[in-house]
């Protein structure tokens, strides 16, 4: 007779949740996500954290202000990698227009959302998804956490 076989602990774990496009909706994003993080074990104040959420926020906004179609939500996908040591971010909407890079000026007020992922992100980018839209991604790294003394 063969042993039981037990399954190993997986290092991935994930939270998804559709939201209104409207601005609520986005706060509710950011700070639903910032509550999962803390629940992983990156309080708010570690860089992993604050990353995660300022990125979660600027894809959630530019889901809500470039990607709203009337009477359709955005979705957000968090999957926690620890194996791999990332956290990545999924926000799809069901607007086919892609986020473009824009050099605002020191003057404007908005343009700089894809410019603050693109420097907080280790990778980010975007795919198409079954039905009309498409999903934003970006991957941030979690601080390695070293034991003192070593």
């Amino acid at each position: 007779m063969s042993a039981p076989r037990t399954q190993s602990p997986t290092s991935a774990r994930t939270f998804a949740q559709r939201f209104s496009a409207t601005r609520r909706g986005a706060r509710l994003a950011r700070l639903l996500a910032a509550h999962q993080l803390t629940e992983w074990g990156h309080p708010h104040g570690t860089e992993a954290h604050d990353t995660v959420a300022l990125v979660v926020a600027e894809l959630a906004a530019n889901a809500v202000l470039h990607g709203r179609v009337p009477g359709r939500d955005f979705a957000l996908l968090l999957s926690l990698d620890e194996s791999r040591g990332v956290v990545r971010i999924e926000v799809t909407d069901t607007h086919p227009a892609r986020p473009t890079r824009l050099t605002p000026g020191p003057d404007e007020d908005g343009g700089r959302g894809v410019l603050l992922v693109d420097a907080l992100a280790a990778d980010w980018g975007v795919r198409d998804r079954p039905g009309p839209g498409k999903t934003v991604w970006a991957e941030c790294a979690l601080a390695r956490h070293t034991q003192p003394g070593l």
